[in-house]
């Protein structure tokens, strides 16, 4: 029988982290919530949720010595899911405060366009624009979850990532993946059924790298 998935979930203080922990452990992974770098060593996945806003969240991070160990990660073509704030943080900046973000991503994130209301709360459809393992066994145009007002927008050098696209009055990205460098800008722990089968995806996808 396999091992366990060990899943390092990075708590700086906005993330909805009982709901992803037990998300997550509910489809095999065994989960560590993890505030500084030491609790990264043993990981073989590495998750940033989030709600709230990019400054105060890359605060928290730099706070806690992430900053460095997190692009580390990244630029190791390990294990990586952003949520939410988590795939906004790829980015260069955040529109939303000025922020400068990770910075792995050209582009920045911005304010929904032409949205006929904000927040963008509910349930919309994920529409690919390529397959990939991370949506196996879900339907394109599936129903995700989303809590927002902006979104990430690579740059058109960075034009390849971008894996699925969402219309709440403009279109905005709402998945990119670069190997195994993975972000959604929709909740997966709060979207039922097919949620938690991309969440099992991703566990599948950690193991196999």
């Amino acid at each position: 029988m396999s091992r366990r998935i060990r899943i390092a979930v990075v708590d700086y203080g906005a993330g909805n982290l009982v709901s992803i922990d037990e998300a997550l452990r509910s489809v095999g992974a065994e989960v560590t919530v993890v505030t500084d770098a030491a609790a990264l060593r043993d990981a073989d996945a590495l998750v940033v949720p989030g709600v709230g806003a990019a400054a105060p969240a890359m605060a928290r991070i730099e706070a806690q010595g992430l900053t460095g160990p997190i692009r580390t990660w990244l630029g190791s073509d390990r294990p990586f899911l952003g949520i939410c704030l988590g795939l906004q943080l790829l980015l260069e900046r955040s529109d939303e405060d000025d922020a400068s973000t990770l910075g792995v991503l050209r582009g920045h994130t911005v304010r929904l366009a032409d949205a006929p209301t904000l927040p963008h709360i509910g349930w919309n459809q994920v529409e690919r624009t390529r397959e990939h393992d991370l949506f196996t066994g879900i339907e394109d145009r599936a129903d995700f979850y989303f809590v927002h007002s902006y979104a990430g927008a690579p740059a058109a050098t960075d034009a390849a990532v971008v894996l699925a696209h969402t219309e709440h009055g403009g279109r905005f990205v709402s998945a990119v993946a670069r190997g195994p460098m993975l972000g959604i800008q929709f909740h997966p722990e709060r979207s039922g059924t097919d949620g938690l089968r991309l969440l099992a995806n991703f566990v599948t996808i950690a193991r196999a790298a």
